[in-house]
């Protein structure tokens, strides 16, 4: 098979946000699953603060990386056992993150609060309220790198709204990488990575990417605009 990722050499500098775009199968998804080594890289490397990260355990690398994934994971169970799934933080912490994500009155109206019951998948929870969890456990973790995957394709304007301000608020000294399915996602990210087809075809800020209206994202700006008379 041929290889979906062709020799790829980028810099994202830490603490900024950088937005990942592309068209279907440009490539986007794989470059995220080599980060987290869902996927081993065949050739070269992936370099974090120095570190190779195919020479360090799976747990280790995991442990120190976050993603809100395009639809949010809910396990049977608890609210404290989908929040702190390994037991590792205190009951204040857990109310911390869950008051941080918005979430926090709605689970101290709830008879068992932090022992409230979880369905399968989520199922007695709101698509909205799932993406909020997955935002409480990124809260948790206080990770340095977090990975959104268009987290919030999936829910109403309001909770969007609300989770971007939860970003804004407390990771703003975090990476932030963005895999953008809606472009207005990465407009206001630091720079933006724009594969094509496994390469790197543009690799700049957004202001100056649409400055030039030759290049490929300020194309598919246009073309955005264009399906949703989104203006700019």
């Amino acid at each position: 098979m041929p290889f979906v990722l062709r020799g790829l050499t980028c810099t994202l500098p830490g603490g900024m946000k950088t937005g990942i775009v592309g068209r279907t199968g440009s490539g986007k998804s794989t470059l995220i699953q080599t980060l987290f080594r869902i996927v081993e890289p065949t050739a070269g490397q992936i370099m974090i603060d120095g570190i190779n990260i195919s020479l360090i355990g799976l747990h280790d690398l995991r442990s120190r990386l976050s993603i809100i994934p395009q639809d949010p994971t809910m396990f049977e169970g608890t609210v404290r056992t989908n929040l702190d799934p390994l037991e590792e933080y205190a009951d204040e912490q857990i109310w911390e993150a869950l008051d941080k994500c918005q979430l926090g009155d709605e689970i101290r109206k709830k008879e068992g609060k932090l022992d409230s019951a979880v369905t399968e998948n989520g199922e007695n929870w709101s698509m909205g309220q799932r993406q909020l969890v997955c935002l409480g456990r990124v809260l948790l973790k206080k990770s340095k790198v977090l990975v959104l995957d268009e987290a919030t394709a999936s829910v109403d304007t309001a909770t969007d709204n609300m989770i971007k301000e939860t970003l804004r608020q407390h990771f703003s000294n975090c990476t932030i990488i963005t895999i953008a399915h809606r472009i207005t996602s990465v407009i206001d990210s630091d720079m933006v990575l724009l594969l094509n087809n496994g390469l790197i075809e543009e690799y700049d800020s957004p202001t100056r990417l649409l400055e030039n209206k030759s290049s490929s994202f300020a194309q598919l700006v246009a073309e955005y605009t264009v399906r949703s008379s989104f203006s700019f």
